[in-house]
């Protein structure tokens, strides 16, 4: 059954401050996942020592990775990122709108990789939305509109992931559910699911949806010594089949 896993690795800086990419690795490794979806990764910046964490955390998992850059100033880049041992390619990157009444705000995008699973497309969209409720709600309202998830590219089977930075109670949370299907509602056992803040985690803000023959599993948020320490959210899985 292949696994899937959401997670904000807070550019690799864990709850005692130590910055420590093998670390986040070694968290996703003792998951044993088939795809990665990465938030908050910093590539050749000056305050994670230049390292291009996206292609370390790939290299330690023995996958191929794809990232895109929401923020880039000179040859600095912050953003999000796909790994997987699956077959892959990408099919879009980009930004997400953000919201004009607040300009200082940090930029957000979205990630799409379609990868082959038995010989089987399936598209996963990885996310990270705003901190502000009017900006979420638009840059949701994007994501479900015909720039993502109703792209004629984006059929058949779907998984959209990430960090929402919004509850289950939220607007976003339900302009996303009128397309896609909420995993932990899905899954065959009721398990821990949320996943912030890391050390005693209270909040359901990073959210698996899926769409068209993808069959959830088992959902769970791992809450233990390492992935209390090693970021300030601990990873979602999920376990799933094509039906």
């Amino acid at each position: 059954m292949p696994r899937i896993v959401t997670y904000n690795v807070h550019r690799c800086v864990g709850n005692d401050r130590r910055l420590d990419v093998a670390r986040v690795a070694a968290v996703l490794a003792a998951l044993e996942p088939d795809i990665v979806a990465l938030q908050e990764l910093d590539v050749g910046r000056r305050r994670t020592g230049h390292a291009d964490q996206a292609h370390e955390i790939a290299r330690h998992l023995a996958m191929t990775h794809h990232f895109h850059a929401a923020l880039e100033v000179e040859e600095e880049r912050y953003g999000d990122a796909i790994l997987t041992r699956y077959p892959e390619r990408l099919v879009k990157a980009g930004p997400l709108p953000g919201y004009d009444r607040i300009r200082a705000l940090e930029p957000r995008g979205a990630l799409w990789v379609e990868v082959t699973i038995d010989g089987r497309p399936v598209q996963i969209i990885n996310t990270h939305l705003g901190l502000v409720p009017r900006e979420q709600q638009l840059q949701a309202a994007h994501l479900a509109g015909p720039a993502w998830l109703e792209h004629p590219k984006c059929q058949g089977d779907m998984i959209l992931l990430g960090d929402f930075n919004a509850t289950m109670s939220s607007l976003v949370y339900r302009t996303l559910t009128r397309r896609l299907q909420p995993a932990r509602r899905l899954a065959v056992r009721r398990q821990p699911t949320s996943t912030f803040p890391s050390q005693l985690p209270v909040l359901r803000i990073d959210h698996i949806f899926v769409g068209g023959s993808v069959q959830v599993g088992d959902v769970s948020a791992p809450f233990d010594p390492l992935t209390r320490v090693a970021s300030d959210h601990l990873p979602l899985v999920m376990d799933f089949e094509l039906g």
